[in-house]
């Protein structure tokens, strides 16, 4: 099978195309044709970064953890899936796990989902990392109807999908960005848009919330930026991150009684540890998908798997909205 592979890690690597042999099944597993790929912000971490990262896979590595396709031999004990099956799923690109870099994968059957019948294959290759994370930070959070939640970062991958899991929830949605392009995105999906770059912290939680603060705050952001999400809380508020990698002063977590959820969907994956759950996940998504509730948002820019370098720049140029995506 085609690949692209990387021979070295560092931020000026490059993939390069590798044949390899097609994956063959083994129990609890399905072998997937791969016919969409996403990138994610953690692919381009591990590309830049190597073995300075815990969960890094051994050079040569195959990368990749999203993926839609269509399943083309089924293991023994998998009873969910059959061949000619749609699916969708986060599964490889990952410690010893190889990833959808690739025309087929060997994937866990616990990590995948029959995919939106709604979607094409590169929408719901989009899905998988960015709903599953939004997912358990805004579980995790306990979302209800009726709470004012803020957003951060609200246009991309992570934060477009919660924006809209939120509002299925009843919740009164606030999203933070920058620029046309982002505001206009967040506005379309139903959130009110908060230019972090003109309003002020105090300000934008007067006008949105009248003084209280935000009852739970995601922040996909994170960083240093979590002090803002402090501030922003109403007391006994919910915070839930995806960037925690960092020293902190939590004086304002502790007089303002505030909940910390450290989300890092990656764990089942790597750890082997109630994997079930991703798959349930995309399950649920899938229905809301098809029910209208929340659609992916794909980048403008069109890349085919050879172009997989072109699409890691075009990721972290920030100019993307939404999930670049690569047709395989």
């Amino acid at each position: 099978m085609q690949t692209m592979t990387l021979n070295e890690y560092g931020p000026e690597a490059r993939f390069t195309p590798a044949d390899l042999p097609r994956p063959a099944v083994k129990g609890g597993h399905v072998v997937v044709r791969i016919k969409a790929t996403s990138v994610n912000t953690i692919d381009t971490m591990i590309r830049s970064m190597g073995k300075d990262l815990p969960l890094s896979p051994d050079l040569p590595a195959l990368l990749g953890m999203d993926f839609a396709g269509v399943v083309v031999e089924v293991g023994q004990g998998v009873s969910d899936f059959a061949e000619g099956d749609e699916v969708y799923g986060c599964a490889g690109g990952l410690a010893d796990i190889r990833g959808a870099l690739a025309e087929y994968i060997l994937s866990d059957a616990r990590l995948v989902a029959k995919k939106p019948k709604s979607l094409d294959m590169r929408q719901a290759a989009a899905l998988p990392l960015v709903g599953i994370t939004a997912w358990e930070g805004l579980e995790r959070s306990a979302v209800k109807a009726g709470q004012k939640v803020l957003i951060q970062g609200g246009a991309g991958g992570v934060g477009h999908i919660a924006i809209q899991i939120a509002k299925h929830l009843g919740a009164e949605v606030s999203s933070t960005g920058t620029g046309d392009a982002q505001l206009s995105t967040i506005s379309q999906l139903g959130a009110k848009p908060i230019d972090f770059m003109v309003e002020k912290i105090d300000d934008y939680v007067a006008s949105h919330t009248g003084g209280a603060g935000f009852d739970v705050v995601f922040d996909t952001v994170g960083g240093k930026n979590l002090t803002n999400s402090f501030a922003a809380a109403a007391l006994n508020g919910q915070i839930a991150t995806t960037v925690s990698l960092l020293e902190l002063d939590l004086n304002p977590v502790h007089f303002k009684g505030l909940s910390l959820h450290v989300i890092f969907m990656l764990l089942p994956m790597l750890h082997n540890i109630r994997r079930e759950a991703h798959g349930e996940i995309l399950s649920k998504l899938a229905e809301l998908v098809d029910a209208g509730a929340v659609k992916p948002i794909l980048d403008e820019r069109r890349f085919a798997l050879a172009e997989v370098n072109e699409a890691y720049e075009r990721l972290q140029s920030g100019e993307t909205i939404g999930k670049v995506v690569l047709k395989v």
